[in-house]
C-alpha cells in the first residue's frame, strides 16, 4: 500500500505545497481494491513535519472500508516519515541546485536523467519489420524505417491508465522530471529534459492514444507514428503499442525506452 502512495509523493513535493496524489488500499486475502487520495495540505519546509494536515479519503464510487480507519491511523505517519527523510534529502543535495518549496512559492527543479528502472517483462514482437519503401524526413532525405509491437498489463483501470499518459502531471510523476503536456488532440508534449516530444494525433478517451513522437537526435522533423489500444480487463487493463517510422536503428533503443521509462516506470510509480 505505501510503496504506491510514496513514489508518486516524493516527485510532487518539488511542485507545490499542497500534495494530492493517489491512494489504493488493499486486502490481503482476497486482493480487493479500493480507490482514493491522500491530500497534504500545508506541505512546506518551512512547516514542522507534526505541523503537517494529512488527510486520507475514498473516491466518491468506493465503498466503505475499515482499511480507510487503518490508512488514517497508520498510513499517515508512515505518509509524515517518508515526507521528513525525502525533505532531509533534498536539503543535502541544495547545493546541486534542488529548491525546496517555501510559503513564498515553489521552484521546480532542473530536468534530470531518469533513475533505472528495472527490466521489463512485456511481450515483444521477434524482430522490427523494416519498410521497403523509406519514409522522407522534414529535410526532404528519406530514411529507411522500421516498426515493432509491444504488450503490456496493467493493474488499474482503462481510464486510469489513459490519463496517466496525457495529464502532465501524472507524467512528471512517472519520468521524475519537469514536462510540458497538452492532453488533447493537436496538443503537444516533451519530456525527459526535451530529448522526447512529439504531438497527439488521435485521442480517444480511456480506449487508444494516437501520437506522432520523436527523439531529439533522430533526423529532423522525423517523426515515428505510436498508437496505444487500451482494453479495460476488470482489474486490469491491457495495452497494446503499435509503432511504425522508427529510423533503421534505432528499433531496440526506442522499444527500451518505451519499457524502462514508460511501462515500468508507471508501474513502479504507481503501482499498476
Amino acid at each position: 500500500m505505501m510503496s504506491l502512495m510514496m513514489s508518486a509523493c516524493l516527485y510532487m513535493l518539488c511542485y507545490t505545497k499542497r500534495l494530492t496524489t493517489r491512494l489504493v488500499l488493499r486486502t490481503s486475502s482476497g486482493g480487493v481494491k479500493y480507490r482514493g487520495t491522500v491530500d497534504v495540505a500545508n506541505l512546506s519546509d518551512e512547516n514542522d513535519l507534526d505541523d503537517l494536515d494529512i488527510s486520507a479519503s475514498l473516491c466518491k464510487d468506493q465503498p466503505n472500508t475499515p482499511l480507510l480507519d487503518l490508512m488514517r491511523k497508520k498510513g499517515v505517519q508512515e505518509v509524515r516519515r517518508v515526507l521528513g527523510e525525502y525533505i532531509r534529502q533534498v536539503k543535502s543535495e541544495f547545493s546541486q541546485g534542488m529548491i525546496l518549496p517555501t510559503a513564498t512559492g515553489p521552484k521546480p527543479p532542473q530536468p534530470q536523467k531518469p533513475t533505472h528502472v528495472q527490466s521489463s517483462k512485456a511481450q515483444i514482437s521477434p524482430a522490427p519489420k523494416c519498410s521497403s519503401s523509406p519514409a522522407p524526413c522534414g529535410t526532404g532525405v528519406r530514411i529507411s524505417t522500421c516498426s515493432f509491437n509491444l504488450k503490456e498489463t496493467f493493474q488499474t483501470s482503462a481510464d486510469e491508465l489513459y490519463r496517466t499518459f496525457i495529464n502532465q502531471e501524472f507524467v512528471q510523476v512517472f519520468t521524475r522530471s519537469a514536462a510540458t503536456v497538452d492532453g488533447r488532440r493537436g496538443g503537444r508534449f516533451q519530456l525527459l529534459g526535451g530529448n522526447v516530444s512529439g504531438e497527439f494525433t488521435q485521442l480517444v478517451p480511456d480506449l487508444r492514444i494516437e501520437m506522432r513522437w520523436r527523439f531529439r537526435t533522430w533526423p529532423s522533423e522525423h517523426y515515428a507514428t505510436i498508437k496505444l489500444d487500451l482494453e479495460d480487463q476488470g482489474d486490469e487493463t491491457e495495452l497494446t503499442m503499435e509503432c511504425r517510422g522508427v529510423p533503421a536503428g534505432e528499433e531496440d533503443s526506442t522499444r527500451e525506452g518505451w519499457t524502462r521509462f514508460y511501462f515500468q516506470a508507471i508501474k513502479q510509480t504507481f503501482g499498476y
